[in-house]
């Protein structure tokens, strides 16, 4: 029996339907969120080959909080603390699963979690699963966030936001850290498209804005993106981490991160430190392309174009791929309207992406 007939007929009717696919290998990636190019890089890929090797064992074999806790997680864990100036640290399996762990965790019976509305579905997905009340705020309003905290002053309040939104390419102005400070909000950046993206060290939100950690401040990053691996991790205070240890159930439950991929964040997070003024001015020569042709200032490496129509997005995605590009077609329920998500991936030559911008002004023209 088809179960799910019906539910399927109508994604397709509405040109929602996705699927898996194998593309030309020969296509040139606007797609991916592999930011910096480092996932066909082969030289850091057998660094972390080698660094794991010297383990005794290759597989964490169990939950981080049993025996599955390595080496290599302690020394990432370290490594990040001391970079981005938090006091404690942990990996997780993936940005979605630290997303649980955080929000699920946190937000207790009689607290308020006062959330992005374009935060990640992760997040949209724990806040469902809190005991205390959910509040969603304005894209990006800080003005909005403010004037509902001042209806729960006397609550424990947390604050949820992204450092660079993963549709729209936007960055969180400053003025929730002061917020969050003034009110004495725990903060929680997710920082998975602005780790290795922005910042004066490529480090993200916090870097990015030059601002002084404390201890109601969390980052989570994720190593999928601009490290070129998979994975994530939660930086904060050491209470917060005791806590998460305690109370998070994607760390209590789930098997420890791979000891390959935690490892290949460590390479590519020292290879990003040792590289940042090179990676940092390809990032402003591909910005200013974009500046160039289509006249749009980028702060990342997300250029979101609004179509505002499924046939019409899948039909320009399909053009491009004959043209040899691959783009995002991006749909409902991830955006309100349908886009073209262009990703100015640093491996792209400045000539190609000049040429690419080119033939998207042509098609879209026509």
């Amino acid at each position: 029996m088809m179960f799910y007939k019906k539910e399927l007929n109508a994604i397709k009717k509405s040109n929602r339907f996705r699927k898996r696919k194998l593309f030309d290998k020969n296509l040139i990636d606007l797609a991916s969120n592999d930011y910096l190019g480092l996932a066909s890089n082969k030289e850091l890929f057998t660094k972390a080959y080698k660094l794991v090797l010297k383990e005794e064992y290759t597989s964490p074999k169990s939950s981080i909080l049993v025996n599955g806790y390595s080496n290599i997680h302690k020394v990432f864990e370290e490594r990040l603390c001391e970079v981005n100036g938090f006091e404690n640290g942990i990996v997780v399996g993936s940005g979605f699963l630290a997303n649980i762990a955080l929000i699920e965790s946190m937000v207790r019976k009689k607290d308020i979690l006062l959330i992005d509305e374009e935060y990640h579905a992760s997040g949209m997905l724990a806040s469902s699963l809190v005991q205390g009340e959910v509040v969603i705020f304005n894209h990006n309003d800080f003005d909005d966030l403010e004037n509902k905290i001042k209806q729960y002053e006397n609550k424990r309040i947390i604050i949820a936001i992204e450092g660079v939104y993963s549709m729209s390419g936007s960055v969180a102005p400053m003025e929730f850290y002061n917020i969050a400070n003034r009110y004495n909000a725990i903060l929680i950046v997710d920082e998975a498209h602005s780790s290795g993206v922005i910042g004066d060290n490529l480090l993200g939100w916090y870097d990015y804005h030059k601002l002084k950690i404390k201890n109601n401040h969390i980052k989570m990053g994720t190593l999928g993106k601009a490290y070129g691996s998979y994975g994530a991790y939660i930086l904060a205070s050491s209470h917060i981490i005791e806590y998460l240890e305690n109370r998070a159930k994607p760390i209590i439950y789930s098997t420890a991160p791979s000891l390959f991929d935690i490892a290949l964040g460590l390479i590519s997070l020292e290879y990003i430190i040792k590289n940042k003024k090179e990676i940092i001015q390809n990032i402003k020569n591909h910005q200013q392309i974009v500046k160039d042709i289509l006249n749009i200032e980028v702060k990342s490496l997300i250029l979101p174009i609004e179509i505002n129509n499924n046939t019409k997005v899948l039909q320009l995605q399909e053009v491009l791929m004959e043209k040899g590009f691959i783009i995002g077609a991006i749909r409902q329920p991830t955006v309100k309207k349908a886009i073209l998500r262009i990703i100015l991936k640093l491996d792209i030559q400045n000539s190609i992406l000049i040429d690419f911008f080119n033939q998207l002004q042509e098609i879209k023209q026509r």
